[in-house]
């Protein structure tokens, strides 16, 4: 039923961004002007929080959370275009109210407007990075071992905090809403459209490679094996 997926995936993305920019201000607050522990903070719990999400709602919608995943799932003819942009308005209207659920909790105002600038070609370049490599996660965790699926996103997203320079945002919806919270998570409005940019390009060029990368070819493997 289509509005149990898109409720769940409202929902998912809601506490999704709760987790992210509630432990912003949290781990910012706590750190003491300590940049690498806040963002410490930052990384655990997103990564925990990504893998419990997506444990509890993959059997209900899928868990895409992000128009990034679910383009891709549509180049992959896996979800119908009409579905894949109704899960688009559902993961951005959900990423903005977590947001706006993560200030309230905070006592900051509901509706803020981020400064945080996030420019030049190596944070777009680490976008692609980011995105790219989510991606091919998910198409190789689906392909080889779909049971680890999620636990696969979130030590992803933890690790690409640190590898990558943008720490990773890797999500249209999670870009967008970040930018509405004036906190350590936030990223400028001006900052916004190369994030997104980057991270719609590396879904075109992730999906014929994953399917390159991860087709059924059994045979191929057992003949290089052979001596």
């Amino acid at each position: 039923m289509i509005a149990r997926r898109l409720a769940a995936e409202a929902l998912g993305s809601a506490f999704l961004l709760a987790a992210i920019v509630g432990s912003g201000i949290m781990g910012e607050r706590l750190a003491g002007g300590n940049a690498a522990i806040a963002l410490l903070a930052n990384t655990a719990a997103t990564g925990a929080a990504l893998t419990v999400l997506i444990t509890v709602f993959a059997p209900v919608s899928g868990a895409h959370f992000n128009p990034a995943v679910t383009l891709f799932f549509a180049l992959r003819r896996e979800i119908a275009p009409r579905n894949g942009a109704l899960y688009v308005l559902a993961q951005l209207a959900g990423a903005v109210a977590g947001v706006f659920a993560a200030h309230a909790m905070f006592a900051m105002p509901i509706l803020e407007v981020s400064h945080r600038l996030r420019d030049g070609p190596s944070q777009w370049w680490a976008e692609f990075v980011a995105t790219f490599g989510l991606l091919l996660a998910i198409a190789g965790g689906l392909r080889h071992a779909p049971a680890r699926v999620a636990a696969l996103v979130g030590l992803y997203i933890a690790s690409a905090y640190w590898f990558t320079a943008s720490t990773s945002f890797a999500n249209p919806a999670v870009t967008l809403a970040r930018a509405l919270s004036d906190s350590f998570a936030g990223i400028a409005p001006h900052s916004v459209p190369g994030f997104v940019a980057a991270q719609l390009a590396a879904v075109l060029a992730a999906h014929p490679f994953a399917r390159w990368l991860f087709r059924d070819n059994a045979s191929q493997v057992a003949g290089c094996n052979t001596p």
